[in-house]
């Protein structure tokens, strides 16, 4: 499974975080979790492989280590992953592949580091072990200088009960924890920039994630369906694991019947986003999904101030959780960046509901006054009545 030559291994290892520090049996269902994701993730890129889980590390043999770690690195619950080289537990055996490493990396004059680990009690201590392997890389390759606090390059080394491991490369990981480990949420999407990245937040912190989209019908943007439609499969790529799901609920009678009502421009906001509270609400119920997840923040916009956040919350039973709430927008873009949910072209993305003059400090009474001429649960019935689904996979609509 693993590539091998003269008696040593290239293998993938990755490395986990704050699992490592919950109680044992937290610990281990965690880890059992991310060995899962992990398969799951490998399996629909067609990437076989086997496992091992020593003591802090999990260990993937496969003919093709490369595809495998940069897969990897994408799970959430991973730190980093590394391309190593698997010899036998004998300081010669590591410092000997170290040495051939460095040769095929090292382009003198340059600074270089060997940070050393071992697992043992007995022989060679991590200090020594790191003096014993730099000292063969200096003695073979001319021109290198010792530099421990800030080296050009760095050599890796470990010795464990399962072997002597070697690498030079660390290739970041989301961190985070196992997705599924936090139980179900669902998440609010839209064609925005700030939805995206808060449910992406709580994918990280282990939430299984499905989605809802509500669409304004004429009284959206032509591209705001499709633009959301396309953030789903942009988010479909940081789950390898499984297909994400999308609910799509048409609710332009909604807005019809705030036309229709007169309802004070300046609700319109705070009405309509109450209304989504409770679409997604329902859905949740009926999905088991222990919260709702929105891209609200403070102060950003008319409708998510303090108090409209409180009068819009307190229309259901179902946690509201806002990943976002303290995020400056340039932190929130910057994120959107990274993850690949930060569309350059933005279309026709207008919402021709908002009010000129929103209100910023709608009071309750006055919100529930006007649903009171809304005739709420029947719109409710009406919309969800007759929904959409669709489902995407690895950056595509299955």
């Amino acid at each position: 499974m693993a590539a091998e030559t003269s008696g040593t291994k290239t293998i993938v290892m990755v490395r986990y975080g704050e699992l490592f520090l919950k109680s044992d049996p937290v610990k281990y269902h965690f880890i059992g979790l991310l060995l899962r994701n992990i398969r799951q993730a490998l399996k629909s890129a067609g990437i076989d492989s086997r496992s091992e889980s020593p003591r802090g590390r999990i260990f993937l043999f496969t003919d093709r280590p490369d595809e495998a770690a940069r897969i990897v690195s994408r799970v959430f619950g991973v730190v980093d992953t590394s391309i190593c080289t698997l010899v036998a537990a004998e300081p010669d055996a590591v410092r000997d592949a170290a040495l051939a490493l460095a040769k095929k990396h090292l382009q003198p004059p340059c600074t270089f580091a060997v940070r050393a680990k071992r697992q043992y009690k007995t022989g060679m201590n991590s200090q020594e072990l790191g003096e014993y392997v730099g000292s063969a890389i200096y003695d073979a390759v001319p021109g290198l200088t010792v530099d421990l606090t800030n080296p050009e390059y760095e050599i890796f080394v470990e010795m464990r009960e399962c072997g002597g491991i070697v690498y030079d490369e660390r290739f970041p990981g989301q961190g985070g924890l196992p997705w599924g480990s936090q139980g179900k949420a669902l998440a609010l999407l839209s064609s925005g920039i700030d939805s995206p990245v808060a449910a992406w937040l709580a994918m990280k912190r282990g939430c299984e994630v499905s989605f809802v989209h509500v669409d304004g019908g004429r009284w959206a943007g032509a591209d705001v369906k499709a633009t959301a439609t396309e953030n789903l499969c942009r988010l479909s790529l940081w789950c390898p694991q499984e297909p994400v799901s999308m609910t799509i609920v048409n609710a332009e009678a909604f807005y019809d019947a705030m036309q229709q009502e007169k309802i004070p421009p300046r609700l319109r906001c705070v009405l309509c986003k109450r209304f989504m509270i409770r679409l997604a609400a329902r859905l949740a119920l009926n999905d088991g999904a222990a919260a709702i997840l929105t891209g609200e923040n403070l102060g950003q916009v008319a409708s998510q101030t303090l108090a409209n956040l409180a009068v819009i919350s307190d229309v259901t039973p179902v946690p509201v959780l806002r990943p976002l709430i303290t995020y400056d927008k340039a932190e929130t873009v910057d994120l959107a960046r990274k993850i690949g949910t930060f569309l350059g072209k933005q279309g026709d993305l207008a919402c021709r509901a908002v009010p000129k003059m929103p209100a910023t400090a709608a009071t309750a009474e006055a919100v529930r006054e006007a649903e009171e001429k809304l005739d709420i649960a029947g719109l409710l019935d009406q919309v969800l009545a007759s929904v959409e689904y669709v489902n995407a996979e690895n950056g595509k609509i299955l």
